[in-house]
């Protein structure tokens, strides 16, 4: 038997952790609406994935392989009701439970745009999701997967390989991708308005705590 360490590095030997964050804008009528209709439970939608399109880092997913993915994610994960993604960025390649905060119910496309819809889970982390949702913080939704890329004409591919793990809440949309091996906060602007902007999330992750 492997230790969960000596799987990841036989998982990763060929392939990187591969993140790649946009922001998730959801409007805080869609928040109301739905602990109204869903009895406290908060359901939202919004884009979580673009294909054929650059990102910041200059990183672009074919739409052929997030086709691919898509339909297999929801074929297991969505049917199986285990589509469970984590608080914050992860440096790992399995989702841990402890840590999940939310389930994706659906996954569709809008031309070249993946959208999803996902239920925020009542656990600790949830809780968390939720408020920051109801206190109308702005954060990301973060693709996590294993794969490689090949740079070709100024750009860098992702390629035929690449397998969805899962998508996080994150608290920063300007985090637009890293590899894990890099520093994941790579590209962040560090401004006053973005510290002020931190700070916030912080204080009101604190009051959350300070409830359970």
């Amino acid at each position: 038997m492997y230790s969960k360490i000596e799987r990841e590095t036989i998982i990763m030997e060929n392939k990187k952790l591969l993140i790649d964050t946009i922001p998730f804008d959801i409007a805080p009528e869609q928040i109301n609406e739905s602990l109204e209709k869903n009895s406290g439970r908060l359901i939202v939608k919004g884009k979580v994935q673009e294909a054929d399109t650059e990102n910041q880092n200059g990183r672009k997913y074919p739409k052929d392989v997030l086709l691919r993915e898509v339909d297999k994610y929801k074929g297991t994960f969505i049917k199986e009701r285990r589509a469970l993604g984590e608080l914050d960025h992860p440096d790992t390649s399995v989702v841990e439970l402890k840590n999940t905060s939310h389930q994706i119910l659906d996954l569709w496309w809008d031309n070249n745009e993946v959208w999803a819809k996902i239920e925020v889970l009542s656990t600790p982390a949830g809780n968390i999701l939720k408020e920051l949702f109801k206190s109308n913080i702005r954060l990301g939704i973060s693709s996590r997967g294993l794969g490689s890329v090949k740079e070709s004409a100024g750009s860098v591919e992702v390629q035929d390989d690449f397998e969805i793990i899962c998508w996080d809440f994150v608290s920063n949309p300007s985090t637009y991708g890293a590899f894990m091996d890099e520093k994941v906060n790579e590209g962040v602007d560090h401004s006053n308005a973005n510290d002020d902007k931190l700070k916030e999330i912080n204080n009101t992750i604190v009051n959350i705590l300070k409830l359970i």
